[in-house]
This record gives structure tokens, C-alpha cells and sequence, in this order.
């Protein structure tokens, strides 16, 4: 184990918990190469009946993935062709695809804030997956904030929300609470953050055949306290369906801008502040994301970030948000009118044949 990620084995529950809390457990190369270790380890193991990952902190369950390391390294080598990065996005792909298809029940307790990297070792497939939100839980794929686009299989999960959320939440990388999350389909079960710790020694003792039953049943006292019904993102439903719908981002953003609701009002401002480039090759992404398989979405991806660090948008979003602060990234192009769809086709290239792409092997 890193550091950064403690393992043990409570009765038959494999405990999982992630431990970088002044970095917000942002997940480092060796935290990627040690979850997969471990689940790989336990997939095999006939004592170990489930899987739950948590954190440490009651800030971050994971804040997403190490972005000084990505500047860093992608400013160090000319087209952002680091060896590390490209270890890092090929391993946590391959990481994203072994929770999505685990063979037992994966149970991820998404307390504080959730984004990015953080949903994708949280949103396992529906075979397997218990995805437990608290009132801390503060939901989001924000990576057009950073210059990038909503990765770790987000072209498979986002596209699955309800009518146009998903194109939404890319979109705009707004941040969604609890109960947006129970709407979306993007959680299962809400219990407070208070009755955690209980939840998992209630789970070591568990005897019966399927965890996950286990936690809908612990989670059933507290339905009452979240409900999605009463959620922004069911109360805006209509708007974003209306806006979202559109083929493309400029009208999208010209149908959020005719709409005098103060939701879309909002948004319209939010999306100013993005990066114009990749809001439209997030809204291609999605667009091709809602037919592929989970392989397919992450070697998309996985060409995507590729091409996204020879690009160069990522690292200036990157300077802007978090090395200068400055909160002034110049993007490049400046503007939604000079995005040209071959600029936006040259994300989806693949910069390998087939036989050599690094998730070739994923099925």
C-alpha cells in the first residue's frame, strides 16, 4: 500500500480507505497503482464479500486527480507527452473499467466533495455498485473549468442521466448536491454523515448473501431526510432539457441567455467563464458516449487526454486555477464563434492504431 491508501479486512468487508487529506485525496499515480493492486487482490480473494471505499477526511471522499502533477509534467515535456502522464491516464482508465465490471458488491461512500476522479472510482456498473451519498456530498465533473472535459468514463455514466443532465453537468462543471445526485441516478442511497462508522461496522457483521440489500436497508430510515424530487436539478428538469437539447453549444447558450429563470441565467454566466473549446468537445463527447460500451468511452478518453496535452488548453487552465490563481485563463480560441468543428474532430483522433492503443485490452 502507498501512503496515501490504508486496506484491511473487516469480517467478510474489504475496506478501502483513501488518505491524502491536505491534497483532498486528489489521486497520485501510486494511489491509482495501489487501489488496482488491492481490488485486483481481493477480486480473487473467497473472504472478502464486498468492497467499500471512503475517506479519511470529512472533507473530500477524492477531489479528482492530482492536476499540479498534470501541469507539472506536461509543462516539462514539449505536446504534453510525459511518460508519467501517460501512465497516469492509462492506469486510471484501466482502474475506472475493473470497479465498472468488479465481480462483487463495490461500495463507495461519497461524503464531502466528490469530482472528477473521484467519480470515476466511485461510479461502478450496475451490477455491482452502492453509491451512498451524505448531506456534505458535493458532486461534480468540472474539468471545463480546467480546460479539459469530463473523463474517467464520464462519456458512459453522464450520457445515462436523465434526459439532458448529463450534457448539463459536462457542460458547465457545476457542482450538484445530494439530492441532484439522487436525481441524476449518479447516487443510490442517502445516509448522514453521522451514521457512517455505523454503516460499516453494521456491514463487517453482515452475514446475509448481499451487502448492497444491507445498505438499502440501512438507508432506509433516512429517505425522508434527502429527497431528489425536491433537488435543484428536478426543479430546473424543463430548462435544461429545453437549452441542453440543442446540437451545439452556441444554442445552447443563446437559449439559456433568452430564458429569464434565474437557473438559467446562471448557467449562461457560468459557461462565459469556460473554456470555449471544451464545452463543444464535451458536448461531442457526450454525444458519442451515449452508444458506446465502457471500453468504448474509455478509449475514447483515453485518446481524448492525449490529444487534450498536446493541445495545451488543460495547462493554462490548470496555471490559471491553481498555480498563478489568477482565475484568468486565456483560452484559446477566446471565443464560442471561432470553435471550428475540425478543431473539435481533432480531439476524437486516435493517436495510436487499434492494435497498439494502451486499453486495447479492455473488454
Amino acid at each position: 500500500m502507498t501512503q496515501h491508501l490504508q486496506a484491511e479486512v473487516r469480517g467478510r468487508l474489504g475496506l478501502l480507505t483513501l488518505d491524502r487529506p491536505k491534497a483532498l485525496n486528489s489521486l497520485s499515480l501510486d494511489m491509482v497503482r495501489a487501489l488496482t493492486a488491492q481490488l485486483l487482490a481481493w477480486r480473487e480473494d473467497a473472504a472478502v464479500h464486498a468492497v467499500l471505499i471512503r475517506s479519511s477526511s470529512d472533507r473530500a471522499f477524492c477531489a479528482g486527480g492530482d492536476i499540479r502533477f498534470f501541469h507539472d509534467a506536461g509543462r516539462a515535456t514539449p505536446g504534453g507527452g510525459s511518460t508519467l502522464l501517460e501512465d497516469f491516464f492509462s492506469e486510471e482508465y484501466a482502474l475506472n473499467h475493473l470497479i465498472h465490471f468488479y465481480p462483487k458488491p463495490y461500495i463507495a461512500l461519497m461524503d464531502g466533495i466528490v469530482m472528477g476522479g473521484g467519480m470515476g472510482v466511485a461510479q461502478a456498473g450496475p451490477d455491482n455498485r452502492m453509491r451512498v451519498v451524505t448531506e456534505r456530498t458535493k458532486m461534480a465533473m468540472p474539468e471545463v473549468n480546467i480546460g479539459l472535459f469530463p473523463d474517467v468514463g464520464g462519456s458512459h455514466f453522464l450520457a445515462r442521466t436523465p434526459g439532458c443532465v448529463g450534457a448539463y453537468l459536462g457542460v458547465t462543471g457545476e457542482t450538484i448536491s445530494a439530492a441532484d445526485a439522487l436525481y441524476a441516478g449518479l447516487a443510490d442511497v442517502f445516509i448522514p454523515a453521522a451514521e457512517l462508522e455505523t454503516l460499516i461496522a453494521s456491514l463487517a457483521a453482515h452475514e446475509g448473501p448481499d451487502m448492497r440489500e444491507a445498505v438499502r436497508g440501512f438507508a432506509a430510515p433516512f429517505r425522508d431526510q434527502c429527497d431528489p424530487a425536491g433537488s435543484t436539478l428536478s426543479a430546473a428538469h424543463e430548462t435544461i432539457d429545453r437549452c441542453f437539447g440543442h446540437d451545439n453549444v452556441p444554442a445552447i447558450l443563446a437559449a439559456l441567455a433568452a430564458d429569464s429563470s434565474p437557473f438559467a441565467q446562471k448557467t449562461a454566466e457560468v459557461m462565459r467563464k469556460r473554456s470555449p473549446l471544451m464545452m463543444c468537445v464535451t458536448l461531442e463527447q457526450l454525444r458519442r458516449g451515449a452508444s458506446m460500451s465502457v471500453a468504448e468511452c474509455l478509449r475514447m478518453e483515453r485518446n481524448m487526454v492525449r490529444r487534450s496535452f498536446e493541445y495545451g488548453e488543460v495547462l493554462e487552465g490548470i496555471r490559471a486555477l491553481v498555480i498563478d490563481k489568477d482565475n484568468a485563463p486565456q483560452w484559446n480560441p477566446g471565443s464560442l464563434e471561432e470553435v471550428d468543428d475540425a478543431r473539435v474532430a481533432a480531439f476524437f483522433a486516435p493517436p495510436w492504431p487499434d492494435h497498439a492503443h494502451p486499453l486495447r485490452d479492455l473488454a
